[in-house]
């Protein structure tokens, strides 16, 4: 019983550290000044969002993160749409300590739960950017290519179903799909 115990704590302790430091968002649908400047109040509301700074002509926003935050991921689309937009591409750079990923696996980093799709079996040892893959972060031509790579249905509903708990992720659990 204390050997089961023992290995219980120890696999608990052994938890995935990354610390999300900026982002790269692109909308979609802007057509003016004023849509983007309505979108960068909408981003900068956000309780871990330290500055925002647009960019008229690619439609982007690189936002950077207040050190130590809890980044919302959800938080940063639900932003882009509470302005009336929705987000065309996503990339996330992030500081990462000794993150092993393989390619159709799920990593929980910092309590959140990552599905890493076509990408090669690594350590994440630094700064590394990753780009976030789920349907409501990528056009439907590119999320159709993305999920054609994995048998998991998670990628259909960004929640953990029955494919996700061989890997020990709760049913329902929001599961991000992203690659390298």
């Amino acid at each position: 019983m204390k050997r089961i115990f023992f290995l219980l704590l120890v696999v608990f302790s052994i938890q995935a550290k990354a610390q999300l430091k900026v982002a790269n968002l692109q909308a979609a649908g802007l057509t003016c000044a004023l849509c983007s400047r309505s979108i960068n109040k909408s981003l900068e509301k956000l309780s871990f969002v330290q500055s925002v700074t647009p960019d008229i002509k690619s439609s982007s926003f690189s936002i950077v993160f207040k050190p130590g935050s809890v980044v919302d991921i959800d938080g940063l689309k639900g932003a882009v749409e509470d302005a009336g937009f929705s987000v065309a591409k996503l990339k996330v750079t992030g500081s990462f300590k000794n993150v092993k990923v393989q390619n159709d696996a799920h990593v929980t980093i910092d309590g959140r739960v990552f599905h890493f799709i076509n990408t090669t079996t690594q350590v994440l040892d630094g700064e590394k950017t990753i780009t976030l893959v789920d349907k409501d972060f990528v056009n439907a031509k590119e999320f159709k290519k993305i999920s054609s790579y994995t048998k998991h249905a998670c990628v259909k509903t960004g929640k953990a179903g029955n494919c996700c708990k061989s890997e020990g992720v709760n049913e329902n659990t929001r599961v991000y799909h992203v690659t390298i």
